[in-house]
C-alpha cells in the first residue's frame, strides 16, 4: 500500500516476532501521526509511558549548567563499573525529534547506556522546539560538552575520555557537536555515538519509501519535526542543524553509527557512515535485522535490543579503554 506521501507499507515479515507483537499493540490503540496528536499531546503521551526501572547506578546527580539560552539542565549517572577518579564519559542528547523528551523519559535509557558502556553519561535536558528553535538546542549541547571539559576533574572524568552520543534526534545533536569541535579546534571528543541519528530533512532513499509509514516513525512527522526545529525552507539549513550537509568529514572523532533494518532514516544513517570512513575516521556502521526506529528505547520487550545494548556497549567502552 502506498500513502499519500509516497511511503509504502511494509510488511509485519521484516520485524521480529516480539516487534510484531508491539506493531499490533500500537495499531489496536489507533494511534496516528505525530503532527496530527500535536506537540503537547505527543509531549504528554510520551511522558505518560511507563517503563521498567533501568540498571541501579553507584550515583546519580543532577545539575544546571549557566548558559546563554537560560539554565541546562542535566543528570550525570555513574555506574558502580567505573572509578571514581579520571573515567570516561559520554555527553548524552536523548531522542525526540526535537520537539519532546526529558531527563525523566530517558531516565532507563541513559541507565542502561552507562551500564553497558562502562562510562559515566552526562543526560542533557536541551530546550525544544518549536518554543526554541536552531541553533538553541544545538547550542547548549555544545555548552554540555565544553563543561564537562571544563570541569572534567571535579566530575572525576578523563579529559582525553569524553565522547558524545545520542539516539534519534539527539543523534543528529551529537554529529553536529563533533563537527563544532573539529571546526572549532576542540575540545577534544574521544567518540560519537550515533544512534539512528536524525541528520537530514526526509529524503528520498529507498528505505524512506518502504519505511516511511511504519508505526514508530512517519515521513510526514519528519517533515512536521524538522519544519518546527528548523523552519520550513531548507536553504537556510547549515552543517549544524543537518549534519549531512557537511562537506568535509574528515578529522572527526571515531564514530559508533547503528540503526534497525525497517528505519525509514536506515540509509541516510548508513551513507553518513560510509562517508564517514571514506573520510578517514574510523567508523563501527551496524545494523540490526527485525526492528526499526527506536528499538534501543525498547530493551524491555525486545530481544534484538537488548543484544544491541550489550554489542554496541561492548563496543564503545573498548574504545574508551586506556592504551597501555
Amino acid at each position: 500500500m502506498t500513502t499519500a506521501h509516497g511511503a509504502t507499507s511494509a510488511p509485519d515479515d521484516v520485524y521480529d516476532p516480539d516487534v510484531r507483537r508491539l506493531v499490533e499493540a500500537i495499531r489496536a490503540r489507533g494511534v496516528g501521526s505525530l503532527r496530527d496528536t500535536g506537540v503537547e499531546a505527543a509531549r504528554r503521551s510520551l511522558e505518560s509511558i511507563v517503563r521498567p526501572a533501568g540498571p541501579d547506578m553507584r550515583s546519580v546527580q543532577s545539575r544546571e549548567l549557566p548558559r546563554p539560552h537560560g539554565t541546562v539542565p542535566v543528570r550525570i549517572y555513574r555506574p558502580r563499573s567505573t572509578p571514581d577518579r579520571h573515567a570516561p564519559a559520554l555527553v548524552w542528547f536523548h531522542g525526540g525529534g526535537m520537539i519532546m523528551g526529558t531527563l525523566d523519559s530517558f531516565d532507563r535509557l541513559a541507565r542502561e547506556v552507562a551500564e553497558s558502556t562502562r562510562a559515566v553519561v552526562i543526560n542533557v535536558d536541551y530546550r525544544l522546539a518549536p518554543e526554541h528553535r536552531y541553533p538553541v538546542a544545538h547550542d547548549e549541547a555544545w555548552a554540555a560538552l565544553r563543561w564537562a571539559h571544563d570541569n572534567a576533574h571535579d566530575l572525576g572524568l578523563d579529559p582525553d575520555r569524553i565522547g558524545v552520543g545520542g539516539d534519534s534526534a539527539g543523534g543528529g545533536l551529537a554529529a553536529a557537536t563533533a563537527l563544532r569541535a573539529r571546526n572549532e579546534g576542540g575540545p577534544r571528543i574521544a567518540q560519537q555515538v550515533l544512534v539512528y541519528p536524525g541528520l537530514e530533512r526526509r529524503c528520498d532513499r529507498p528505505s524512506m519509501r518502504r519505511f516511511g509509514d511504519s508505526p514508530f516513525l512517519r515521513s510526514e512527522d519528519i517533515d512536521w519535526m524538522k519544519s518546527l526545529y528548523l523552519g520550513d525552507d531548507p536553504a537556510e539549513d547549515d552543517e549544524y542543524g543537518t549534519p549531512v550537509l557537511a562537506t568535509d568529514l574528515s578529522g572527526l572523532p571515531p564514530a559508533v553509527v547503528i540503526c534497525g533494518y525497517a528505519d525509514p532514516l536506515r540509509d541516510g544513517v548508513e551513507d553518513y557512515g560510509r562517508r564517514l570512513q571514506e573520510a578517514g575516521v574510523p567508523t563501527a556502521v551496524i545494523r540490526y535485522p527485525g526492528v526499526g526506529h527506536g528499538f534501543f528505547m525498547q530493551t524491555h520487550a525486545l530481544a534484538r535490543a537488548r543484544a544491541a545494548m550489550a554489542e554496541v556497549g561492548a563496543l564503545v567502552a573498548a574504545r574508551f579503554a586506556p592504551i597501555t
